[in-house]
């Protein structure tokens, strides 16, 4: 089993889900983040005001799914959320060593 961690710009969610669900991800989790990376931050003006934006708005999308699988969600995800703009986000894959659905009590494999 792997857990693929992606960052991905907030109006991308959308397209990405509906991309994962089209391969078959029965599900994820979806967390509204902030951080930086190669842009590090940027000014904005909002009133007539410049300040600075230090950290940029994300979302965090956690999958765990068959090892398998990881490779198709991996390429889903890097070629819906792509934009070819700075910011597009990073994708992680690690090891899985264990999953348990709370409800049935069912284990890895079963329990995704």
């Amino acid at each position: 089993m792997k857990l693929i961690i992606a960052t991905i710009k907030p109006f991308k969610l959308e397209e990405v889900r509906e991309a994962l669900t089209g391969i078959g991800v029965r599900g994820m989790m979806v967390t509204e983040i902030k951080g930086f990376g190669s842009q590090s931050g940027h000014t904005e003006i909002y009133r007539g005001a410049e300040y600075a934006v230090n950290f940029v708005p994300k979302i965090k999308l956690e999958i765990a799914v068959s090892a398998d699988m990881a490779d198709q969600v991996v390429d889903t995800i890097k070629s819906t959320a792509q934009t070819g703009k700075i910011g597009d986000g990073k994708i992680f894959v690690l090891d899985l060593q264990q999953a348990v659905r709370v409800r049935t009590g069912e284990t890895d494999g079963d329990a995704l």
